[in-house]
């Protein structure tokens, strides 16, 4: 096998997600496990770069990377309870021995379904297809794509309802603090106002 500049870089950033992924689960500041996060996300944005997905790369940092942990490091910053817990992890060893099986019977179950399929068939080459059955590449195909429902309209539906979900339950969580800090009740004041 020749060791190429591309090859080299894959490495690379395998070595930076699965460390910082593997730092995130360890981590005892919260604070420390979101940036290690941010890390990992961000090595997952090299990698569909180096499979020359621009617009993945681009949605990994703006939306994961941009929004999503920079929403997490802001929560972690304006909870004073998580801020000062520096909380020990003490189901370590079964989190261990429950991820190397798991591990074991996913490369059980899949190496023999890679086998049989070949490396033949997990190539991209398409110089024999016909043009048209090609998939589009551009983002308009790709927008396309997005609302066809012989394509992605189902899990781009299914998202957005996680997201309102999401989005539902943080509501729920943060409410109850807003209601019990005196500082934000709108109840009545001894002014008479």
């Amino acid at each position: 096998m020749d060791i190429t500049a591309e090859s080299v870089v894959f490495l690379i950033l395998s070595a930076l997600t699965l460390g910082s992924g593997l730092l995130v689960v360890t981590s005892r500041n919260l604070f420390h496990a979101a940036l290690y996060l941010m890390l990992s996300l961000f090595g997952v944005a090299g990698l569909f770069a180096l499979l020359t997905a621009p617009f993945l790369a681009f949605v990994q940092v703006t939306v994961y990377i941009g929004a999503i942990a920079i929403l997490i490091i802001f929560a972690i910053m304006l909870t004073p309870q998580v801020t000062r817990t520096n909380a020990r992890n003490t189901q370590w060893v079964g989190a261990v021995v429950v991820a190397v099986v798991f591990f074991a019977v996913m490369v059980s179950v899949l190496t023999p379904l890679m086998d049989d399929l070949g490396a033949d068939d997990w190539s991209a080459d398409f110089s024999e297809e016909d043009p048209d059955d090609v998939p589009g590449t551009s983002l308009a195909d790709l927008g396309e794509q997005l609302v066809d429902p012989d394509y992605y309209m189902l899990p781009f539906e299914v998202a957005s309802v996680l997201l309102m979900a999401a989005l539902i339950g943080a509501a729920l969580m943060v409410s109850p603090a807003i209601a019990d800090d005196p500082e934000t009740e709108t109840g009545d004041d001894e002014s008479g106002g």
